[in-house]
């Protein structure tokens, strides 16, 4: 069986430079680009080798088996790769309140930006990795998560519309242990017409 490949990510996207200004340097994104190809050529690498492999279910094993290796190791590599995406693809905005549908959907789940904001600020101190909005279907509402490592999505029969890293490599080079400066920085940068355009239709 012939593998399909994920696109390895080859470069920032330019608008993510604009982060400068708020401190967010673009040493700091150009180190996070090694880690995004990371994730994309570990996921290849996975599909590749499953693709390849002779399935045997008598050799899986739960302690320790090529099967499980591979399954659970291919959850973080690929979570990594979406987390990253969304992350890249919602900065280098202008920030501020939310506007659009995000804005209606998060003052009806939140009743007003400033709470949601205390919310996202107080869940990425919490979080261990990611902060993720995600947008459920089954209730037609946001809801704030998180993601305390790579293979931790928001939940089942979501749509990721935004994705704050807190992994120190996100911050580290420019706030040091800083996190909330890090988190006001970032909250100065969301692009939310690239959050509108994830939320489903």
């Amino acid at each position: 069986m012939e593998p399909r490949l994920v696109t390895v990510p080859e470069a920032i996207p330019a608008k993510c430079y604009s982060t400068e200004r708020v401190g967010i340097s673009k040493a700091t994104h150009d180190n996070h680009l090694t880690l995004w190809k990371g994730y994309a050529n570990k996921t290849n690498e996975i599909r590749k080798a499953l693709a390849g492999m002779e399935i045997d279910p008598a050799a899986a094993n739960q302690i320790y088996s090529q099967m499980r290796a591979l399954k659970v190791n291919y959850a973080f590599a690929y979570g990594g790769l979406i987390n990253h995406n969304v992350y890249f693809e919602t900065i280098g905005g202008d920030g501020g309140p939310a506007t659009g549908d995000v804005a209606t959907l998060i003052n009806e789940a939140y009743g007003s930006f400033d709470h949601w904001a205390a919310d996202w600020r107080a869940t990425g101190m919490a979080g261990r990795g990611w902060v993720f909005l995600g947008y459920d279907h089954d209730e037609q509402r946001v809801h704030t998560y998180i993601g305390d490592a790579q293979d931790t999505f928001p939940a089942w029969n979501h749509t990721l519309l935004l994705a704050m890293d807190v992994y120190e490599h996100a911050y580290y080079l420019d706030f040091q242990t800083a996190r909330m400066k890090y988190i006001e920085a970032y909250m100065q940068v969301i692009d939310w017409s690239a959050v509108n355009s994830r939320i489903p239709r």
